[in-house]
């Protein structure tokens, strides 16, 4: 090869050695990237455990979560179920006209309602409205710096603040998803009656007909779940906030999203571990 070819060669391989060089950093930086917020969340979840022992600091203020973010949800959340109910037993009966019997609408709204319906749309909904309350009111306190003074004056801002949220919301989810459940049951059963012409007696026998307690187990721990990782989620989002108003609006957008996704991460991970599990064992 002559030497005036040589900087040709070099400079036409130049953009494919930058290529090859970039597409490694990248991903390795995306893997420690995602490595060291897996790490923070594991540190703050360590921590936030370990603040159990202080009772005498978390149990008001839990008393009081539990009211704002569980009770005051409880409206939402019926109306979801109520909809729900209704537009489930008309899609039932219309997916099961001349095939099978109509009694079976009560078997889909009491299977669907109580192992999918009722705890996912409950926490989705439960996301915006908690996830968003959590990690706002947090924010406010970083960026205005009521957190830092709490820690001056020897406060854990941990069993004081994060603590109550968590297992408000993880003990208040499964109470207002068990009541969206009997509430969306009986919309189905009120819109068989009324819409469908179907007897009380006929749906009654749907919903018994292949129910078990496994339904209504299943709904409540994975709805456990959801609330533990909605009120994580957004305390760890309203902490970290920083920017002023902006920040918070960042942190409470950021909260309600990434707990909608690992709502739905944690619905696919209880059906390939506990259904997929319990199906293989019987």
């Amino acid at each position: 090869m002559s030497a005036h070819a040589e900087p040709l060669v070099a400079a036409r391989a130049a953009p494919f050695l930058d290529v090859a060089t970039a597409v490694p950093a990248a991903v390795g930086g995306a893997t420690l990237r995602a490595l060291g917020a897996l790490g923070a969340t594991s540190r703050f979840i360590g921590q936030t455990l370990g603040a159990v022992r202080d009772v005498a600091t978390w149990l008001p203020q839990t008393l009081e979560q539990s009211m704002r973010l569980g009770v005051a949800s409880l409206p939402l959340a019926l109306f979801i179920a109520t909809f729900t109910g209704i537009v489930l037993a008309l899609l039932a009966s219309y997916s099961f006209t001349g095939a099978v019997p109509l009694y079976f609408v009560g078997t889909l709204v009491e299977k669907t309602i109580t192992l999918e319906l009722a705890p996912v749309l409950t926490g989705l909904a439960l996301a915006g409205r908690v996830g968003a309350n959590i990690a706002a009111e947090l924010g406010t306190m970083r960026v205005t710096e009521q957190i830092d003074a709490l820690e001056t004056l020897g406060y854990d801002p941990l069993p004081y603040l994060v603590l109550p949220r968590v297992l408000a919301a993880t003990i208040m989810f499964p109470v207002i998803v068990a009541a969206s459940m009997i509430v969306a049951i009986g919309a189905g059963w009120a819109a068989s009656v009324a819409l469908l012409h179907l007897s009380t007696p006929e749906f009654a026998k749907g919903v018994r007909l292949f129910f078990q307690t496994f339904d209504v187990e299943y709904g409540l721990v994975k709805s456990a779940s959801f609330g533990f990782t909605v009120a994580l989620v957004g305390s760890m989002r309203g902490l970290k906030t920083q920017g002023g108003a902006v920040g918070v609006g960042r942190a409470a957008t950021s909260a309600v999203v990434y707990s909608a996704i690992l709502i739905l991460v944690l619905d696919a991970f209880w059906a390939v571990t506990w259904l997929l599990g319990r199906d293989a064992v019987q």
